[in-house]
């Protein structure tokens, strides 16, 4: 699938980040695009910007709420496509939604746990079990996961548990390189690629919070506060002193700084992604810290989970991936 034109495209998690990137370049490129999200006003910002974009005249764009967790919205999310688009069939399917949170099966809540491990993985296998009968009925169709580079690296360095979405993108990892060889054997029309992106500025630290505790301002609950300090703790032990206020404001900056002071934009993402897609590669790293830490694991897979490990990646790339910026020294 050389070029998109004319082609009907799925992608979740189009309200934000990667997501929006994917379906704004698609449809610059002539692809019709049907795209879902939780979060009804993030979908309808994405639609006004991609309104304001140059496109092919006709090209189509619908908007979908759908919480991919949940089977049955996704089932419901797949005929409104089918009805909307007036089609059987998909060329292109983009399993982007995804969230973090959950970091340790041993002291954080089922629930949490839970929650971010059905969406970054049950996402993925909802969506693809209802949209496989469509991309088989197309002439061409290309599967494309996002996984992480914690799919294959389970950290984000040392002192802080990362559990829960370590486990879903590897099972996104292992699910895309198994059909590799499935499709070959089964719909040999029907191509798969596997995501793994490095640091990408989006809003996943600031919604993946918000989606968990319900809390949609900027303003952290007591919870919040001690769950943030915690964190900031298993980076620099002096964050334990930090009042809350300070605990607050370095929270805050943190979810800034993670999107605003990213290496790559989300923008730049999804032409990497695109690219690949274009160029049938069934593995896509995004980011050159993704480049850098697959080498490293690969080299020394039995230190990658030691601080010596991350004290290199950190000086490679100026990754800080796991944590705010370095708390202040706390007085005494």
């Amino acid at each position: 699938m050389k070029d998109f034109n004319s082609r009907i495209a799925v992608v979740t998690g189009g309200g934000y980040g990667m997501g929006r990137e994917l379906v704004r370049q698609l449809l610059a490129e002539g692809c019709h695009v049907a795209t879902c999200d939780v979060s009804q006003s993030a979908l309808e910002e994405s639609k006004r910007l991609c309104d304001t974009d140059s496109r092919p005249q006709g090209t189509r764009l619908t908007i979908h709420t759908a919480d991919v967790s949940d089977e049955a919205q996704v089932t419901r999310f797949r005929d409104e496509v089918a009805k909307q688009h007036s089609t059987d069939k998909i060329h292109l399917l983009f399993n982007n939604a995804g969230i973090g949170g959950g970091g340790s099966f041993v002291t954080d809540d089922r629930k949490g746990w839970e929650k971010t491990f059905n969406v970054c993985w049950g996402g993925v296998y909802n969506c693809s079990r209802a949209f496989m009968p469509m991309l088989v009925h197309a002439d061409a169709g290309h599967l494309v996961n996002t996984s992480s580079v914690n799919g294959f690296w389970a950290s984000v360095g040392p002192g802080i548990p990362h559990s829960a979405y370590s486990a879903a993108k590897f099972a996104v990892k292992g699910f895309t390189e198994a059909l590799v060889t499935d499709l070959r054997l089964t719909a040999p029309h029907v191509k798969c690629s596997v995501v793994m992106p490095g640091h990408i500025g989006t809003g996943i630290a600031a919604n993946s919070r918000k989606l968990h505790t319900g809390n949609t301002t900027d303003v952290l609950t007591p919870t919040e506060i001690a769950r943030a300090r915690a964190r900031m703790a298993g980076i620099n032990p002096a964050a334990a002193n930090l009042s809350d206020a300070d605990t607050q404001r370095l929270a805050v900056e943190r979810e800034r700084s993670f999107e605003a002071d990213a290496p790559m934009t989300a923008a730049a993402a999804a032409t990497v992604i695109l690219d690949g897609v274009k160029a049938d590669r069934w593995r896509i790293l995004v980011g050159r810290d993704a480049d850098t830490l697959d080498a490293m694991v690969r080299q020394n897979p039995e230190g990658a989970y030691e601080p010596e490990f991350f004290q290199t990646l950190a000086t490679e790339v100026g990754w800080r991936l796991g944590g705010p910026p370095t708390p202040p020294a706390v007085k005494k």
